[in-house]
């Protein structure tokens, strides 16, 4: 089954419609009790937003202070959805790209807001590739819905927001002993810590953590280990150090040597980078145990929810994660993860721009915003 067909049979219709009335909303996104259908048309807006980094991310592949993004709005009948791509170094965009995407959208052509199968395959097809300029779109439609009937997308799901998991906090190696101290002081108040690997300080950062924390880690690895036996050699060391899991130890192309890590790993391995869309599902199961969701890969949250529900068929964990984004995107996120097992949704953390109110982390845990409809965020005066 290709993936248009797979969406289009994948039952959002049915949630949409058992969830009733169709209210309107606020300025400030809570509900009325004014029930109304959409008369207007849609109304797509963008701009670019630079994210600053608190601290730099050293990585396998590179290092950064900042992330491209791009900020989008949907407007109807009053109604202000929004959205945002978000782009690092690997999804191979840009904010021209993105920019130049999202200039041939045209939205005013549905009528009906509703017809989320139509317009997901009218944006996707579009142009190839381009996800996160895609999952802009998506984010910013399902706020735009979920305001409409006046509910958050984790109810429209039918998902339980007592059941979100843990989120795990990014630290990567830093040169500069205080900030790495600093880093490691801001892991306290949560219950497990992302190590960032694939450099040669992979065991010396560990090391560092463990003198002062004996909270659990996960490692990304980010394709940064290049041989299996390396691989499993640390595999079988981070298990010796309360590690939970890793991601994408091995580089994506290296399909058959992840294979036999995972027959050989006491450690689930997830995949990340070898992982973008929905049709990618089935043949990863043959090398790895996991799968990690992130919008900016998915296209958001439509294909991100199918994605959920296929992997949890196929015996695999569910992962969500994210890149470096507000609130907007890290919060619309979060609408799925009850349907994980784990969480890595902290980007919004991990920056000192935020523009939006929204998911909160509460002793370590993923907590949505529970009275406000569609994606759950406001934006900051």
């Amino acid at each position: 089954m290709n993936r248009r067909n797979f969406l289009r049979t994948a039952g959002l219709g049915a949630a949409l419609a058992a969830v009733s009335p169709i209210s309107s909303i606020s300025a400030f996104g809570q509900p009325t009790t004014k029930n109304v259908v959409p008369t207007g048309r849609m109304k797509l807006t963008f701009e670019p937003y630079t994210l600053k980094l608190k601290h730099a991310f050293n990585l396998a592949k590179n290092q950064r202070t900042t992330t491209p993004g791009v900020q989008v709005r949907i407007q109807l009948d009053g109604i202000t959805g929004y959205g945002e791509a978000s782009m690092p170094p690997y999804l191979g965009e840009n904010v021209d790209s993105v920019m130049s995407f999202l200039s041939k959208v045209d939205l005013g052509q549905f009528a009906d807001p509703f017809r989320v199968a139509d317009i997901h395959e009218y944006i996707d097809n579009l142009a190839p590739r381009n996800s996160a300029a895609k999952a802009s779109v998506d984010i910013a439609l399902h706020d735009v819905l979920g305001k409409i009937m006046g509910q958050p997308w984790y109810k429209i799901w039918g998902l339980n927001p007592d059941k979100t998991p843990n989120t795990s906090y990014t630290i990567s190696y830093q040169q500069d002993p205080h900030e790495m101290a600093k880093e490691i002081e801001e892991t306290k108040p949560f219950r497990i810590i992302k190590v960032k690997m694939g450099l040669n300080h992979d065991k010396e950062l560990v090391n560092l953590l463990r003198k002062t924390s004996d909270t659990q880690i996960c490692v990304d690895a980010n394709q940064g280990w290049d041989t299996k036996e390396k691989a499993l050699e640390m595999c079988k060391w981070l298990a010796d150090n309360n590690c939970a899991f890793v991601e994408q130890p091995l580089p994506k192309e290296m399909f058959a040597e992840t294979a036999w890590l995972r027959e050989r790993s006491p450690l689930p391995i997830i995949a990340d980078e070898a992982f973008q869309r929905i049709t990618d599902v089935r043949k990863l199961s043959e090398a790895y145990d996991g799968v990690n969701i992130k919008l900016m890969k998915s296209t958001g949250l439509y294909e991100a929810h199918q994605m959920a529900q296929l992997a949890r068929n196929l015996g695999m964990k569910v992962m969500v994660g994210c890149m470096t984004e507000t609130s907007a995107a890290v919060t619309a996120a979060a609408q799925l993860s009850p349907l994980c097992d784990w969480a890595d949704l902290d980007g919004n953390l991990l920056i000192a721009n935020d523009i939006f109110d929204g998911i909160k982390i509460v002793d370590g845990k993923v907590t949505i915003p529970a009275d406000r409809p569609g994606i759950g965020v406001i934006p900051k005066a």
